[in-house]
């Protein structure tokens, strides 16, 4: 069985998932792409559920937006990158607005879906977007002081690549205020000098 297929194995089981009853599925998943890159969300929101697919809705477009500069439009990217999540399943909204934070329990329940992911992909580089993406591998403090540079991490056994970026949601402002501006510009460039991100640019 190749790489793609087991790939497409994976994701059926994952689409069936029901572990967590407060979260609202079914679980969204990126294209099955035998890709070097992975990129890690943090959930998502209810019109991802309703498109079925990662960050389809507007903080996608500013994402997008960010890794056209660097070389792949939305549709290239797609094609080309691993999307993945902390949580595959939307959690819901809050009383007062905005979406609800997935809980210690429900990120356990949804971790074992990266891990086989990581396992078979045996990705050079992970992209995790936000502090409670980038929090899966490393302590985050401040953003200003882990966004900008390249960090060099053990994920599942082994050392690997790990470049995060802020969150692209519209109620946020730090990558659209300094130091964010200079520290998003900064990442973004080191994607890009990354081998694996050339390797995948190479095959627009």
């Amino acid at each position: 069985m190749t790489v793609f297929e087991t790939l497409q194995q994976h994701q059926r089981r994952l689409r069936r998932c029901r572990r967590c009853p407060q979260m609202h599925g079914p679980p969204v998943t990126g294209e099955p792409v035998a890709s070097p890159v992975m990129l890690i969300g943090q959930a998502p929101g209810n019109r991802e559920i309703e498109l079925h697919r990662p960050f389809a809705w507007t903080a996608g477009k500013t994402l997008f937006g960010w890794f056209e500069r660097i070389g792949l439009d939305e549709e290239a990217f797609r094609q080309r990158v691993y999307m993945a999540a902390v949580c595959r399943c939307f959690p819901g909204k809050l009383a007062r607005g905005g979406d609800r934070v997935p809980g210690k329990e429900e990120i356990a329940n949804c971790r074992s879906w990266m891990e086989a992911e990581v396992e078979l992909l045996q990705p050079q580089l992970l992209i995790p977007i936000g502090k409670l993406a980038i929090s899966q591998f490393m302590a985050v403090n401040k953003l200003d002081e882990i966004i900008g540079r390249r960090h060099r991490i053990a994920v599942e056994g082994k050392m690997r690549d790990i470049i995060p970026l802020p969150h692209p949601s519209g109620a946020s402002t730090w990558h659209r205020t300094e130091p964010g501006i200079t520290l998003l510009n900064k990442a973004l460039q080191a994607i890009k000098r990354h081998p694996a991100w050339k390797k995948i640019s190479a095959e627009c």
